[in-house]
């Protein structure tokens, strides 16, 4: 159930990842290897027989920690009122 629910997640994260390229994708472009991000969400959600929790795990190591620092100084800069795009100075 836990692999599941992490699964699900990161189903989320990477439609909503999709849809920011669509419509900033100056934006999306801070969040590291965000391609990627999009590909693992459509694997999980279309090629479910290639997914295992080696692979689930392999992309919490890799990915997940610049994809938390990214979307955190993006909010940052959000409220302080910077605009999307730009990076917090």
């Amino acid at each position: 159930m836990l692999q599941s629910a992490v699964e699900r997640q990161f189903e989320v994260i990477g439609e909503a990842v999709s849809q920011l390229a669509k419509r900033d994708p100056q934006a999306a472009e801070r969040i590291p290897e965000y391609r990627r991000l999009i590909a693992f969400r459509n694997v999980l959600i279309h090629g479910y027989a290639e997914v295992d929790e080696v692979l689930v795990w392999g992309f919490i190591e890799s990915h997940l920690p610049g994809l938390v620092s990214a979307v955190g100084a993006m909010l940052a800069a959000s409220s302080a009122g910077q605009p999307q795009g730009e990076a917090p100075s």
